[in-house]
């Protein structure tokens, strides 16, 4: 059944033959309706005396009269066998439910299923697309086999994926055992310098208490000697001033013989 409905499907819009047309001379079939897409669309200013026609199957060309794919013969055995398929397969559909999706349809071209894979833009798309649309100088494939094609790279890809990610997983443990050495041998480094630097500071506060008793004896002792400097300049200083206050009162003196007896022990001080 399966082989059977590829020899009913049109080349065009890759669904069962509605009303076939033979293309004579190269006798294949194709849906009027599609065919007649294509010829308006090959002769958009059709004139009385018809114009060319191109098999999308064989690539033969025909020259058709003024009726155009309407003045073709319908290919009437191949309308019944259809008819027969379709009423053997509604009866299997009632009997067996169908689970299948819906097919998503052409946003384009209205009630146009899609069908077909756009190789050029790498997008699916309608037949009506590839005859007279956006895809029609592109090269295109029947879903199924870009389907099948797709799949086989899939199933490599992931193949390579799970052997990627086996080696991921290693290199993962590997890197968390490192973390476990790296983080264990942190800690024991952390506890060796903080003992180091334990040990160093208790050398450096004994040290420091040395310096610093040094140090205040040294202040002590010079604040000493310059206290006594202080005073015995002071004292120096007084005795100056009273010096000369004396000196100042003899020069003031009326009497001379007072002075000249006062003077010599005055010069002397």
């Amino acid at each position: 059944m399966e082989g059977l409905e590829k020899q009913l499907m049109c080349p065009i819009c890759l669904d069962m033959f509605s009303k076939p047309v033979v293309i004579l001379p190269c006798q294949h079939n194709l849906c009027r309706k599609c065919a007649n897409d294509v010829f308006q669309a090959a002769n958009p200013y059709l004139s009385s005396r018809g114009g060319r026609f191109r098999c999308p199957s064989c690539r033969h060309e025909v020259l058709l009269d003024r009726h155009g794919v309407y003045g073709l013969q319908r290919n009437l055995l191949v309308e019944n066998i259809v008819d027969m398929y379709k009423q053997g397969s509604a009866s299997k559909a009632t009997s067996v439910p169908d689970l299948a999706p819906e097919h998503p349809m052409c946003e384009d071209h209205n009630k146009e299923r899609i069908n077909i894979y756009c190789l050029s833009c790498a997008v699916p798309t309608c037949s009506l697309c590839k005859v007279f649309g956006a895809h029609k100088d592109c090269q295109v494939a029947l879903l199924d086999v870009v389907l099948a094609q797709q799949k086989a790279e899939l199933s490599e890809c992931i193949s390579l994926l799970v052997v990627a990610n086996e080696r991921i997983q290693s290199v993962v443990k590997h890197l968390d055992d490192a973390r476990g050495a790296v983080d264990d041998n942190g800690r024991r480094q952390k506890s060796k310098v903080c003992e180091s630097f334990d040990r160093l500071f208790a050398v450096l506060e004994e040290r420091k208490g040395e310096l610093n008793a040094r140090i205040g004896a040294e202040q002590q002792e010079k604040l000493d000697y310059l206290a006594g400097l202080r005073r015995k300049y002071s004292q120096h200083l007084e005795n100056a001033a009273e010096l000369l206050e004396k000196a100042i009162r003899a020069m003031e003196g009326a009497e001379m013989a007072a002075f000249l007896q006062d003077s010599k022990s005055l010069l002397q001080k």
